[in-house]
């Protein structure tokens, strides 16, 4: 049997994963990071992308999540993101709509802070399109 770690993702608004997993890969702030057992303790920031869950049994679920918090500690793995949804729950034609306007923003931005802030939303944006690719192929 493959040796495992309990992992925690909470949002602001629920519970979405709590459970034994083989390993994780995560979008960290300074690259991805793929996440095993008995590996070393670490905080970092996570950036909006998505967590790639390969279960107990080896089934794999992707979540996407706006951005947070990662922390590693021995035998137990926490994600903490102010928005976290399921692949199969995100909305295509939203995603689509939204990375459609942020790019609209991005042309009509008129100084750095609209600049950031529509890169930011299409970040976001991409980051659910990816979440929402990925969850198709496993299907």
């Amino acid at each position: 049997m493959a040796m495992t770690f309990h992992l925690d993702v909470v949002s602001a608004e629920q519970q979405l994963f709590s459970g034994l997993v083989q390993r994780i890969q995560v979008s960290g702030s300074e690259g991805e990071l793929g996440i095993h057992p008995n590996h070393a303790p670490l905080l970092t920031a996570i950036k909006p992308g998505m967590i790639r869950i390969v279960k107990q049994h080896g089934e794999e679920e992707v979540i996407y999540l706006s951005g947070g918090v990662l922390e590693v500690q021995p035998g137990a793995v926490t994600v903490l993101s102010d928005t976290a949804i399921r692949g199969t729950d995100l909305d295509e034609a939203r995603a689509l709509e939204a990375k459609r306007k942020a790019e609209e923003h991005m042309l009509s931005s008129h100084g750095d802070v609209d600049y950031a802030l529509a890169s930011a939303e299409l970040a976001k944006a991409i980051a659910k399109l990816r979440v929402i690719e990925l969850t198709k192929q496993a299907m």
